[in-house]
């Protein structure tokens, strides 16, 4: 049986500065404090609060004080800094790059003709980066995450659409000329395509890579938002695709009458965690 790991997948740029922020700290001091999970994996997670790695929530941040918080990759709204600075709590920026350019964006837009303009959000509700960007508008922005939330919008008045930075191009492209169909005149509309090219074009080959193998395993923690998104493409390609967090999460029926296995992950999935489920596959088929 042909293994193959997907040599594509695996971290995006701005969690691997996350995770090498992380580790340099705490080779140097052995304890860090980092607000939220660092990456959408549980298995990454806890491989470094073996490291020293602690995990808090907002609640929690507001009860530290004198200390060091990393903010990871998906960004924070500005009252995270905020309470940071009057708590004496020192920062390590995690922040991706590509979500802080997108953050001065929205609060530029927002100082500029915030109370002219709806300024909207596609985006998963509730995630951490569509938080961190509702808080550059004061909570003012609209989060629309499927076609449904669009009566939230007042098609009278004018609209400026941005997105969250790792949703799919084509959904964030219907969504817009969606809008601008509704759009009353003379109320304008104005969309910027804030989705990261690191992340989308991963599509494309995500296709391509599930169609050449009889069995996909795309390994990925269960709250990764891009590993589900990435898993519905293999799907769509490849209907043998498996939605796996562990090599433990492999049986025999996923692999039966299987010539060729591709093993693929998320923008959160470690390279260690795919390596593992092709020794668990090298292992299998020597038995």
């Amino acid at each position: 049986m042909l293994v193959e790991v997907d040599k594509e997948s695996g971290f995006c740029p701005g969690v691997v500065s996350a995770i090498n922020k992380a580790e340099s700290h705490l080779k140097e001091a052995g304890r860090l404090y980092c607000l939220g999970d660092i990456v959408h994996n549980s298995q990454e997670v806890c491989r470094l609060e073996g490291l020293g790695l602690s995990t808090i929530g907002s609640s929690e941040l507001k009860d530290l004080h004198d200390t060091i918080v990393l903010l990871r990759a998906h960004g924070e709204p500005p009252e995270t800094y905020r309470l940071a600075e009057r708590n004496n709590i020192q920062i390590i920026d995690a922040t991706c790059p590509v979500v802080l350019q997108l953050q001065r964006k929205i609060r530029n837009l927002y100082e500029a003709e915030g109370s002219l303009v709806q300024i909207v959000i596609f985006g998963k509700i509730g995630h951490a980066e569509v938080n961190g960007l509702v808080g550059q508008t004061l909570g003012s922005a609209i989060v629309i995450e499927h076609l449904e939330d669009l009566h939230k919008i007042d098609f009278t008045r004018p609209v400026r659409l941005f997105s969250q930075t790792t949703m799919p191009v084509d959904k964030f492209r219907t969504l817009a000329q969606t809008i601008e169909s509704r759009m009353i005149h003379p109320a304008d509309f104005k969309s910027f395509d804030t989705i990261c090219r690191q992340v989308a074009n991963r599509i494309p080959h995500m296709k391509q890579f599930a169609a050449v193998h009889d069995v996909i395993l795309l390994v990925s923690g269960t709250k990764s938002s891009n590993g589900k998104a990435l898993f519905e493409v293999c799907r769509s390609v490849n209907p043998r695709s498996y939605f796996i967090s562990h090599p433990d999460d492999v049986t025999d029926e996923m692999l039966q009458g299987a010539r060729s296995v591709g093993i693929c992950g998320a923008t959160s999935t470690p390279r260690w965690q795919m390596e593992e489920v092709y020794e668990k596959l090298i292992q299998k088929d020597n038995l």
